[in-house]
């Protein structure tokens, strides 16, 4: 009777995904991460940024059930802000100061960053899974946000403020949402009986 009421149990238990421990530590990790990178870009120092982003890139695959699905998330995610990123610049509206002769494409750092923020999306976003509206509207906040924090830290800067953040904003509106679905079809966090 006992081994039948944990059975019952086992799956309830099963789809709650990372502790909150593992949540935690995940956010600590993104945000000194972000700070360190953004930092270096700023100082033009870009190989320190990519440097700081794969160190938390390693230690995210090292806590996966899956590396190599959480690695393919990655790399998408840095396929996506290259492409984003490229034609924000491409646009005219934002710039990097330490950019070099970049021909126009997005940095480096601020690629490897993409991917620094999809190491949070099945672990301390996981909470935005099927909320799509809910994460349009994070994304839209989110997104100018952290790309205005960047620019105070001096490692990109506005040309046209308001419309660079609201090119952001309507960006990550839709960005989002597709990470977050992409999130749920790449997901070597939970494990394979936990995954939906």
């Amino acid at each position: 009777m006992m081994m039948k009421g944990l059975a019952v149990l086992t799956p309830v238990l099963a789809t709650r995904g990372p502790t909150r421990a593992a949540q935690i530590a995940s956010l600590a990790v993104f945000q000194g991460t972000w700070f360190a990178a953004v930092f270096g870009a700023a100082q033009c120092v870009s190989l320190s940024s990519i440097v700081c982003v794969l160190c938390a890139v390693v230690w995210h695959l090292g806590m996966s059930e899956r590396p190599t699905q959480e690695a393919l998330l990655v790399g998408i995610a840095c396929l996506i802000g290259f492409v984003v990123e490229t034609v924000h610049g491409l646009l005219g509206y934002v710039g990097f100061p330490c950019a070099g002769g970049s021909l126009g494409l997005a940095p480096a750092w601020l690629v490897a960053m993409w991917g620094l923020f999809a190491i949070c999306l099945n672990v301390t976003l996981r909470w935005l899974r099927s909320r799509w509206w809910l994460a349009a509207i994070v994304g839209a906040v989110g997104g100018p946000l952290s790309f205005a924090s960047g620019v105070k830290l001096g490692a990109a800067y506005f040309v046209d403020p308001l419309p660079a953040l609201v090119v952001i904003a309507a960006t990550w509106s839709v960005v989002l949402p597709l990470m977050v679905w992409l999130s749920i079809r790449l997901d070597g966090i939970s494990r394979v009986d936990q995954a939906p």
